[in-house]
Parts: structure tokens; C-alpha cells; sequence
């Protein structure tokens, strides 16, 4: 199997970085396009688990609009073959001071192009750095 083809990298970074453009500007079209219409398709949020397409599409739809912007570091996309990957990354926010968020992604190419089929969204407390000495 080939791990991380370079075309097939930059096909899922740029559905990547789609995705993260809808999520800050609240597009939920584009959102709901990413993930893929299907029941078994499943969504983990802060405080939500989502099972399908159809439960996944109706918090977005009802999620507020407002404090979306972020910050991401370390994303890391990492491609199986021509037909899956794996997108992680970390995300700050400022309306979440002292917190660092961490989201997961499975990624698969369907003939209608790359979708999320699942994904984990979660926060935790920022991790101190190591004490001197």
C-alpha cells in the first residue's frame, strides 16, 4: 500500500482546508456536503454523538453561529492508497482560554469526491510545559 502519495495529499488537504473554511464562516451547505449521506456515517462532538448523516446535519443546522473562529496547529494529513486518509489536528479558540482542541477525521474518496465518514471533536485542559530542574 502507498502511504502518502503526494497528489492524493493534496486532494485531501484542499477538501481539508474547504471544510475548515465552512466551519469558521458557519456554511453549512459546505459542511454538510463534506460528510458523507450515509446512517453509519458518525460524528463525536464537545457534547454530542452523532449517528448518521441526517442527526449530524441537524446540529449543524441548529448550531450557534457566533465564536467559531480558530486556530489550528499540527494537522496532520496522512494518506492509505488512493482512497482513505486520516486528517488530525489541533485547534485553539479564544472563547476557550486555557483549553486546546483535538479533531479526527476519516476521510474517503466515494465517486463524488472525498467525505468525512468519521470524526472526533474534543477539548481538554492545555497541557503545562515540563518543569525545569
Amino acid at each position: 500500500m502507498d502511504i502518502d502519495l503526494p497528489e492524493v495529499v493534496a486532494e485531501v488537504t484542499a477538501a481539508f482546508l474547504r471544510y475548515e473554511q465552512a466551519l469558521v464562516t458557519n456554511d453549512v451547505e459546505t459542511l454538510d456536503a463534506t460528510f458523507r449521506d450515509d446512517p453509519r456515517t458518525i460524528r463525536y462532538g464537545m457534547g454530542e454523538n452523532l449517528y448518521g448523516y441526517d442527526e449530524i446535519a441537524a446540529f449543524r443546522a441548529a448550531r450557534p453561529s457566533a465564536g467559531l473562529a480558530r486556530k489550528l496547529s499540527r494537522t496532520a494529513i496522512t494518506t492509505f492508497g488512493r482512497d482513505f486518509a486520516v486528517a488530525s489536528t489541533l485547534f485553539e479558540r479564544d472563547t476557550v482560554p486555557g483549553k486546546i482542541g483535538r479533531q479526527m477525521q476519516s476521510w474517503v474518496r466515494f465517486a463524488d469526491g472525498w467525505r468525512v465518514v468519521a470524526a472526533h471533536v474534543s477539548l481538554i485542559d492545555r497541557p503545562q510545559a515540563a518543569k525545569a530542574g
